[in-house]
């Protein structure tokens, strides 16, 4: 079976090596630049280009995370969020991170506290759980996994699921209370080299309460299926 060497996999050897090995220096300062997901799709009948990257700079147990996500649809501006994280190996596959969030949409923005955990659980799903504090009490909750089923050594097909809560109505960023939105995904890849792969697949998603009827009122829907077409690339 193919290896997969994620920053999961890498923490979890250096979480164990360090524990055996009573701390040694042998610890370099090393760099993973991720771009997970660079696709163009259609939101709301809209051409669009979205895009998921994380790039990480540091040592066996301690590392610097930088994440990005977000979409340009045409004729409706960029929308997205970036965080910046410290992110501490506490247990072989897990890793803790607390930092800052930064979210954007055309003519607004807010900023949170963010703590989270992400690694690897039972059956080989990545799991990415963060909880967010904002102004005014504001909090939020993010929840991503997802699977890799190899068929060969070079074509993988991924799903995954993802699901943002809020606490408050922000009409100003389009964020309902409760559960805002959900997103469910399949995409197919093929590795051309291991650094690179195309890939097709397929996302639905939907939005929910107050979330929906604002994304009405600006000429949105609630719920759609796209199609993506992208690359996934890592340095």
């Amino acid at each position: 079976m193919k290896k997969k060497m994620n920053l999961m996999t890498i923490s979890a050897l250096a979480f164990s090596g360090n524990l055996l090995a009573g701390g040694l220096p042998d610890d370099p300062l090393l760099f993973s630049l991720m771009i997970d997901k660079a696709e163009v799709t259609r939101p709301d009948g809209r051409s669009a280009f979205a895009w998921e990257a994380d790039a990480w700079l540091g040592k066996d147990l301690n590392k610097l995370w930088l994440k990005t996500e977000g979409e340009r649809a045409a004729g409706d501006g960029t929308e997205g969020k970036t965080e910046l994280l410290y992110s501490r190996a506490i247990a072989p596959f897990w890793d803790l991170q607390a930092g800052w969030r930064h979210d954007f949409v055309p003519g607004a923005s807010r900023d949170w506290a963010a703590v989270g955990f992400k690694g690897l659980a039972p059956y080989r799903f990545e799991v990415d759980a963060s909880a967010y504090l904002g102004r005014s009490g504001r909090a939020a909750a993010n929840l991503k996994a997802e699977y890799e089923y190899l068929f060969t050594q070079r074509l993988i097909l991924t799903p995954e699921v993802e699901i943002n809560l809020y606490s408050k109505d922000d009409p100003r960023m389009g964020i309902g209370s409760g559960v805002s939105d959900t997103a469910v995904g399949l995409r197919l890849r093929y590795e051309l080299a291991r650094e690179f792969a195309p890939y097709i697949g397929v996302q639905w998603w939907r939005k929910y309460g107050r979330t929906a009827d604002y994304a009405e009122a600006e000429g949105g829907r609630r719920t759609d299926t796209q199609f993506v077409l992208g690359v996934r690339a890592w340095f």
